[in-house]
């Protein structure tokens, strides 16, 4: 007889097995990297991306959304433009009709989309926000809980906690959420060094887009989206437990660790066109961001330091306050004044000090006080040996000249030679007329002052004035 617990077994085994077994089928049945080759193509159908690099970020982006309970960290998408009619709703658009539970936050309030999150925190939606440049602004007051939000969703295990007046309790709200963000401009820091940013820009005459339309072309997006989210449960254990070579460092990482996760698993050129999107779109971040004031002056330091071990403090000021380029002339309201200097100095734990300089003991700084600083926050560019026209350089060191140069057997025309070296210490041989290989014959040595015959270049034993043996001279 059966019992109650005998059959739940049963019917929890049979269901592990019938799940294991599509799992399987779907392994075998979808072919990643072709499934994202079909996602880039309808992406480039609708929208014109300004570098292969953003449309590989968007499509891995988009894909790594059907995988929420594989990764710890929640890449944000960033879009933007300079100005409007650049595409970046279109392609928002896009993401909407292929990524995870779409919830556009424009219109919803910040309980709403915390409570969204919070009902299934395993699986929470994909948070979209259209014109996020108004949540950004000077009078985005009202958007402070939401801004929250996107910065601290970025990592699982990180709620927000609120106070409940009605039930008089603190209460916990989970963040963690995939978001893209699309808008005029640039986001602001805490929001792009946690995102793949995606610059668009206005199409150029010639460059053609087929129109979207939601009802028409909807239907075919959302069936990617599907099989999409077909295709990556089936494998989010495997993702979960990945570890993919990374060529990035720190928070970049973990931002786009899912979306190489993700390439890795397709196969095809999907990982290394991932990890080139990776370097290409952070050297595009890092060019356009802003230095940080104190790091700018960090580098204007060593430049007005140049060779000295110290400077006063005067001739600090007075070095960085002639580059018309640099903002210290303008700074506050009379220019760079030597407490503001000290204050952005003892940032880096840089101090100045009372120094004995030829001209007397002042007030200045140690050029040692500032090496730590200048390695970790803007060491100087690497040098690497220059190649020519033909060549770029292995960056390698070349070694040292040997002291002795070698010496190579030079050959003739019909004979290459041997290009072996020869010991500096081995006896080189006389040359001879027998024309042994590496020479055309010469004549055998001879005694210095000896005549010799013009015509056979032989010695003459007596010379009657010709020059010429009486035999050579019939010949």
């Amino acid at each position: 007889m059966t019992t109650p617990t005998d059959t739940t077994s049963s019917t929890n085994t049979a269901g592990s097995t019938t799940a294991a077994t599509a799992a399987d089928a779907v392994r075998e049945r979808v072919n990643g990297a072709e499934l994202l080759d079909d996602v880039a193509a309808t992406i480039t159908r609708y929208v014109i991306l300004p570098s292969p690099a953003a449309l590989t970020a968007v499509v891995l982006w988009i894909a790594a959304t059907h995988a929420m309970d594989a990764w710890n960290c929640a890449a944000r998408l960033v879009i933007r433009a300079p100005q409007r009619r650049c595409g970046k709703s279109r392609l928002l658009d896009m993401v909407e009709a292929m990524c995870h539970q779409p919830m556009m936050t424009a219109n919803a309030s910040p309980a709403a989309v915390y409570r969204s999150i919070g009902l299934n925190p395993e699986d929470p939606p994909t948070l979209l926000l259209d014109e996020a440049d108004t949540i950004f602004g000077p009078k985005a007051g009202d958007h402070e809980d939401l801004r929250g939000l996107l910065n601290a969703g970025h990592q699982r295990g990180r709620p927000t906690k609120r106070y409940n007046a009605g039930l008089n309790r603190l209460e916990s709200h989970e963040t963690f959420a995939m978001a893209a963000l699309a808008g005029i401009g640039a986001m602001p820091d805490t929001i792009e060094d946690r995102a793949a940013v995606i610059r668009m820009r206005r199409r150029a005459a010639g460059e053609t887009v087929q129109p979207y339309r939601v009802r028409r072309d909807g239907p075919a997006l959302a069936l990617i989206g599907y099989r999409l989210h077909e295709w990556l449960t089936a494998h989010v254990d495997e993702l979960g437990d990945a570890m993919p070579a990374m060529p990035l460092e720190d928070r970049a990482a973990d931002t786009w660790e899912p979306l190489i996760a993700v390439a890795d698993l397709a196969g095809g050129h999907w990982p290394a066109d991932a990890r080139q999107a990776a370097l290409t779109l952070l050297a595009e971040h890092e060019d356009s961001a802003e230095e940080p004031l104190s790091v700018r002056l960090l580098t204007d330091c060593r430049t007005a330091f140049r060779d000295a071990d110290a400077l006063p403090t005067a001739d600090l000021l007075q070095r960085l306050l002639a580059d018309d380029e640099a903002p210290w002339a303008t700074l506050g309201s009379g220019g760079l004044s030597p407490m503001k200097l000290g204050m952005l100095l003892r940032e880096f734990e840089i101090r100045s000090g009372n120094i004995r300089f030829p001209t007397g003991q002042a007030k200045g700084y140690h050029r040692h006080a500032f090496t730590d600083a200048w390695n970790r926050y803007c060491p100087e560019p690497q040098t690497t040996t220059a190649g020519t026209a033909d060549d770029t350089g292995t960056g390698q060191a070349v070694p040292a000249v040997p002291a002795v140069p070698m010496q190579v057997t030079p050959g003739t025309a019909s004979t290459p030679g041997t290009a072996q070296a020869v010991p500096p210490t081995q006896a080189v041989p006389h040359l001879t007329c027998e024309g042994t290989p590496g020479t055309a014959g010469t004549a055998s040595p001879h005694e210095p002052g000896a005549a010799v015959c013009i015509r056979c270049r032989q010695p003459m034993s007596h010379d009657d004035g010709t020059h010429t043996h009486s035999t050579c001279e019939t010949a």
